[in-house]
């Protein structure tokens, strides 16, 4: 008798005690089918105030919140997710007297944390009138891409640079108290001694790759416990909503490690590189045949724009551009080829070719890639 009240059902591989009277443990068994062909879609934003004090160092920028779907959607297509709405005099998005701000899926990608039909939804965020919130850099980009941007069909790669902390904002794998050999051995490193915090690093890797973003590849930092992912060559629309999933995805397996990822622009004064976002930019112009005249052309716009650029190119960036650790003065701005001193860099093979991209090395690690993506096709293209 004793056995029959305590049969076991098991659930997402977890066993559970089921009632043993028939009827309940049908009707239970019916409930386990209903959720077992749910749905969980992630909704995915941010709140726009990355690197702002009241955010310090330590907390992001990056929201999201799980909605159950009873009957999947299975189209990947953005525009069959429904919008949602979150509590935005919570977040600092809106007041408390009106405090609803709308979700509206813009790109969705397979969660590679849950598996199965689950997604992750990137959305981009309207106010209680329908229109794009003030944070809404994403629909600031979108507005720009007429039918001259699209002609010449631009791609990014994005560069970003990560700083590992412990619970208690101490760089991950440092001595307490103390701080780790010179810089040095770290870049591209490869063993215990020269290398803090790869399980994480790695773990994000496959991440994205499950999640299906065209991620290029990982590197550890010149600075002990500071890292970089490389996302693109992508889309203007496509770099923004990718690089903000995969933040996103940096700081939701940080807790599963124990560990907290800052892009703050210089998270340790002193003789230690900063955390930047080079962006890596090039139009079809500039891929074609006698493309260096295009970049060229590209570099000699940039310069007449540079405190726009750098007024919108994250919070605290003074403290990293310097003219010192691989940056250029942030007052100054020059062009060179393969000068990691400098505001926009040619790369040797691109010069050797006469054709490619350029990088931006301005953008520091906390910046809005919409922004950056925006900020490049209006003043090379526009």
């Amino acid at each position: 008798m004793a056995a029959a009240m305590t049969q076991k059902a098991c659930v997402a591989g977890v066993a559970v005690n089921a009632a043993a009277p028939s009827a309940r443990r049908q009707a239970r068994f019916v409930a386990v089918r209903v959720s077992a062909l749910a749905q969980k879609a992630e909704y995915i934003w941010y709140d726009g105030q990355e690197g702002q004090p009241q955010k310090g160092a330590v907390f992001n920028e990056m929201r999201s919140k799980t909605k159950v779907l009873q009957k999947p959607v299975t189209s990947m297509d953005p525009k069959d997710f429904p919008e949602w709405s979150f509590d935005g005099s919570s977040t600092g998005q809106a007041e408390g007297n009106n405090s609803d701000c709308i979700l509206r899926p813009v790109c969705v990608v397979p969660d590679p944390i849950r598996g199965g039909d689950n997604v992750l939804v990137m959305c981009d965020v309207l106010d209680a009138q329908g229109v794009p919130h003030e944070s809404n850099t994403r629909a600031k980009l979108e507005a720009i891409i007429n039918d001259a941007v699209k002609a010449e069909a631009p791609l990014f790669g994005f560069e970003q640079e990560y700083t590992m902390l412990s619970k208690g904002g101490h760089i991950y794998g440092w001595p307490s108290g103390g701080y780790p050999a010179p810089q040095g051995p770290f870049y591209c490193g490869v063993g215990h001694e020269s290398v803090y915090g790869r399980p994480l690093a790695e773990a994000h890797l496959d991440a994205c790759v499950k999640a299906g973003l065209i991620i290029s590849g990982i590197n550890a930092e010149v600075m002990p416990g500071q890292w970089e992912f490389q996302i693109g060559p992508t889309g203007p629309l496509e770099t923004g909503d990718q690089v903000m999933i995969a933040r996103w995805l940096l700081h939701r397996l940080g807790e599963e490690y124990g560990i907290v990822s800052t892009f703050a622009p210089k998270p340790v004064k002193g003789d230690w590189n900063g955390t930047g976002a080079h962006t890596n930019y090039s139009t079809k112009s500039m891929r074609e045949d006698g493309g260096m005249k295009a970049i060229e052309a590209a570099i000699e716009r940039l310069s007449k724009c540079h405190p726009e650029h750098i007024s919108q190119y994250g919070t605290g960036n003074e403290d990293r551009l310097t003219g010192k650790h691989e940056t250029c003065d942030i007052n100054t701005f020059r062009f060179g080829v393969a000068d990691r001193g400098s505001s926009i860099r040619i790369p040797l093979p691109v010069q050797l070719a006469g054709k490619g991209y350029l990088e931006d090395r301005r953008p520091a690690a906390n910046v809005d890639p919409y922004t950056v993506v925006r900020l490049l096709i209006k003043n090379t293209i526009l």
